[in-house]
């Protein structure tokens, strides 16, 4: 089995592959204290060809496992052209970052553009937010479709962002409209990113967790005017980038 381990901010996301490239085993589990252990217990029942780590907890796994790392960019360009083959962008939201990478027509990056880790445009914003409102996450990432007034929550740092979202609270405006003016947000944010890429992209993979959330994928496609192609686990496409990584040096 060719293991791919990607310790994200929020989760940390383990994939398995057998030699014919056919994912064999999956986990999303949160990303804690020593995380490395929790790893080495999911895989201690496991055949273990090799492993790859990659994300923020990359070199902690490193350390560990004594295996290979790889970037984040190079991880998810990766997966997403493992998951659409003609994929020639990535999109990846996680939990303390956002990420546009552009692709070359066999899955390496040729160039990519991060936020800044205390911009409101992270996973980590949408969970902070759907908690103030009192909702869990599924219906946070639905209730948009209802609103009838398109609310701009205008703050690029997070705290201030936050701050808006209380005195909306307070204004007693709706749910449905507060959920939109969060989405737009950071839709905004992300297109604003990929559209330096994307005068020419018509395969536009959305990874990681925010992919999940389908008023902001509707959003995003709304915005950008493309297709924005959901991988069947977009959770799991640096992990997966990873495993490929893993099983094509050995």
């Amino acid at each position: 089995m060719y293991w791919g381990v990607d310790v994200g901010s929020t989760y940390t996301k383990i994939t398995g592959l057998n030699a014919n490239k056919k994912i064999m085993h999956s986990v999303v589990i949160p990303t804690i204290v020593n995380q490395d252990e929790i790893v080495q217990e999911y895989l201690k029942d496991k055949s273990v060809a090799m492993l790859v780590s990659t994300g923020y907890g990359r070199r902690m796994i490193e350390d560990t496992f004594k295996c290979p790392v790889i970037s984040e960019i190079k991880a998810h360009a990766k997966g997403a052209f493992f998951s659409e083959e003609k994929a020639d962008m990535v999109i990846d939201l996680g939990g303390q970052d956002s990420k546009v990478i552009k692709l070359d027509n066999s899955g390496g990056f040729v160039d990519f553009r991060m936020n800044d880790k205390c911009a409101a445009g992270t996973g980590k914003f949408l969970e902070i937010a759907a908690n103030r409102m009192g909702m869990d996450m599924e219906s946070f990432s639905k209730i948009g479709f209802e609103a009838n007034k398109e609310l701009v929550i205008s703050s690029m740092c997070a705290v201030f962002a936050e701050s808006e979202v209380i005195s909306l609270i307070a204004q007693k405006e709706s749910a449905a409209n507060i959920a939109y003016g969060i989405h737009e947000s950071i839709a905004s944010r992300l297109a604003s990113m990929a559209r330096k890429f994307a005068s020419k992209s018509e395969y536009i993979v959305f990874s990681g967790g925010g992919a999940i959330n389908p008023f902001l994928r509707h959003l995003l496609s709304q915005k950008l005017e493309k297709t924005v192609i959901i991988p069947s686990s977009p959770q799991l496409v640096g992990s997966l980038g990873a495993a490929l990584a893993g099983l094509e040096v050995s």
